[in-house]
């Protein structure tokens, strides 16, 4: 199943949705400065990377990935830049110093507190993070909007804000990531699938299918649930 998951993904410029304006908005709430040194932190193929260049433009981008393919497109698409590095590794594991932490849909597999506690030690000082989380917009979603998330325990703004308090940061701003984010992740999503169908195998077929039904369902649901994008710093 992970190595048809891959396939899918290989080639796009996105594995999540998001888009400049949610780069540029993060980095005007963090204060962050040209020469910024930041990590793209679950970085997949450098989606967000032309928009921290753009921030920082005399900074440095360290990308962090789990998996080598991606970090080998990263390479591929930015290897010429010296602003840019890239390496296969756990984000749990940043070697720092940054100023700034981007995570665009990561920390759902490390959990919000341990994500933050665990990148305390390589923030700089006066060093921040911006970070996406699954958030309910609505006091009772649906059973399709949390069947969205499949296990995953989604909470509701107020939820993340306790556990950004928790770990102990304060939040500097929060912004709900868009329709057009969303879109602008899964339209070249639609047109790989449709590629992939003809002469699939089964395992594909399944994640193809099961991709297709992700997206239906976003359509239906995203009044309801999305992305939180929460900038925060050590308190």
């Amino acid at each position: 199943m992970r190595d048809a998951f891959y396939e899918l993904y290989a080639g796009l410029d996105r594995e999540g949705p998001g888009e400049p304006e949610d780069v540029i908005w993060a980095a005007g709430v963090a204060g962050l400065g040209p020469e910024a040194r930041i990590c793209d932190a679950g970085s997949g193929s450098g989606g967000d990377i032309p928009a921290l260049l753009a921030v920082a433009p005399e900074g440095h981008v360290t990308a962090v990935d789990k998996h080598k393919g991606f970090v080998d497109e990263v390479l591929a698409r930015f290897g010429t830049d010296r602003r840019v590095t890239a390496y296969k590794g756990d984000i749990a594991k940043l070697k720092g110093p940054y100023d700034f932490i981007w995570s665009a849909g990561a920390v759902y597999f490390l959990g919000v507190p341990r994500a933050l506690n665990c990148w305390r030690p390589v923030l700089a000082k006066g060093g921040a993070v911006a970070f996406s989380e699954p958030c309910f917009f609505v006091e009772e979603p649906s059973e399709a909007a949390r069947l969205f998330w499949d296990d995953y325990p989604t909470m509701d703004e107020a939820g993340i804000a306790m556990q950004i308090e928790s770990a102990g940061y304060e939040v500097l701003g929060t912004r709900r990531i868009a329709d057009a984010a969303w879109e602008r992740y899964y339209q070249p999503l639609k047109a790989r699938i449709a590629l992939l169908r003809d002469g699939a195998e089964p395992v594909m077929t399944a994640v193809l299918d099961a991709t297709d039904t992700e997206i239906a369902t976003w359509r239906t649901v995203k009044e309801e649930t999305g992305y939180l994008m929460s900038v925060v710093r050590p308190a």
